[in-house]
């Protein structure tokens, strides 16, 4: 008896191993992709304004265009996942976004407008199952998970910068080949998946959930408390990723320096997303690093307004808030819910008026700045949004989840 059960035995203890590495590296996979299709414009924004003649208008439409993409799709990716299943539907988004990078680098007019929609609608749909996938396949190490991924999509997210402009400068295709040598990213990690699709994808997203209801996350207080921190802290990253560079090159910063203080923004936000992700589980709650981390943000934003002489210090300040800040958000859309349909759709509420706020924040930052004539006021108000913030980190880190049914 003993002896028959041992290989079966063995072999589910392997089968579980050869799972748990391959999504880990699928979700690695996924990461790569999230963020550096659409980082990768704005250093040759000039280079497509002058080739398609946009106006500054069109640009800044350009670049806002993945962000609204993000608050509107967002909620249709736990209805596409059930449809499918989530195997089938993080593929699929993985082909609807290499077909949205190819389509926006052909030289065909309208196709960059296209393109760029689909890759919104493409990394929306990633951003929200992503979450859910790690709730289903890794529940026990959902902080550590989360930490690894986000650092990943920074990672490649800062490489995708550094590299797009000489790329474009050094071929004749410019800053199409720039833009559409990301597609290979996405076509990998399809390619890579492919095989685990065909063996494992073919339930729905929710077969292996037990039959128990959720309640909405849009009918939940904790729901909301999770959507507000969410919202904030992308106002926090987006506000500084479009406006840092000039904020600091109006106070006498060189152009190259105040890359440089980018570059080193986004490199250290990869390490702030690794800490975050060890730290997260070790208490019993979330309250403290919510707080910590956009305190954070409060100092940074405060600096910039008060001490501007001291950039280099809030830089770094605002990367270490920065980079937790977005782990612990996309952690509590695993910790705060029963069942990983629910992440899901927790998920998809937060990024969808998260992404909202975000693409309003740099606007209204920008409108502050010309209303007031200096950059004082919009950094103080935006001080105050991240006390907001803090206090609703302390909301959102409770040991609490939102209840089974509704």
């Amino acid at each position: 008896m003993e002896h028959a059960t041992m290989p079966v035995a063995t072999r589910n203890a392997q089968d579980r191993t050869v799972r748990f590495g391959f999504a880990f590296i699928g979700v690695l996979l996924i990461a790569v992709n999230l963020r550096v299709s659409f980082v990768t414009v704005g250093p040759v924004l000039a280079d497509i304004s002058s080739d398609l003649a946009l106006s500054s208008a069109a640009a800044g439409l350009l670049t806002g265009l993945p962000l609204i993409a993000f608050a509107v799709f967002s909620p249709m990716a736990p209805g596409f996942a059930t449809r499918l299943g989530l195997d089938r539907a993080l593929w699929m988004s993985l082909l609807f976004l290499a077909s949205g990078i190819a389509l926006r680098s052909l030289p065909v007019p309208g196709f960059i407008w296209v393109g760029t929609a689909l890759i919104g609608f493409a990394i929306a749909f990633l951003n929200v199952l992503v979450p859910s996938l790690v709730k289903r396949d890794f529940p026990t190490r959902v902080s550590q998970l989360t930490g690894s991924y986000t650092a990943t999509q920074a990672a490649f997210a800062a490489m995708g910068a550094a590299v797009v402009v000489p790329v474009a400068q050094t071929s004749t295709e410019g800053w199409r080949l720039a833009l559409g040598m990301w597609v290979g990213l996405a076509l990998i990690a399809a390619a890579v998946l492919l095989p685990w699709l065909r063996r494992h994808g073919s339930g729905a997203m929710y077969a292996a959930t037990p039959e128990v209801s959720h309640q909405s996350p849009w009918t939940s207080a904790l729901g909301w408390q999770v959507t507000i921190f969410m919202g904030l802290q992308s106002i926090a990253f987006y506000v500084l990723m479009a406006w840092l560079p000039t904020i600091e090159q109006s106070r006498g910063v060189p152009a190259t320096t105040a890359g440089i203080h980018l570059s080193v923004f986004l490199l250290v936000s990869v390490f702030a997303s690794l800490a975050a992700g060890g730290i997260l589980h070790r208490g019993s709650d979330q309250r403290l690093v919510s707080f910590t981390s956009g305190a954070l943000m409060v100092v940074t934003f405060l600096g910039l307004a008060l001490a501007p002489d001291l950039i280099l210090l809030w830089v770094l300040l605002g990367a270490a808030g920065c980079g937790s800040l977005i782990v612990i958000a996309l952690s509590l859309f695993s910790l705060r819910t029963v069942n990983y349909p629910q992440a899901a759709s927790l998920s998809g509420m937060a990024q969808s008026v998260g992404y909202g706020l975000a693409a309003v924040g740099p606007v209204m930052f920008g409108a502050l700045r010309d209303l007031s004539g200096d950059w004082r006021l919009p950094l103080l108000v935006t001080a105050g949004v991240m006390a907001v913030l803090a206090v609703t980190g302390v909301l959102a880190g409770r040991n609490r989840v939102i209840s089974a049914s509704a």
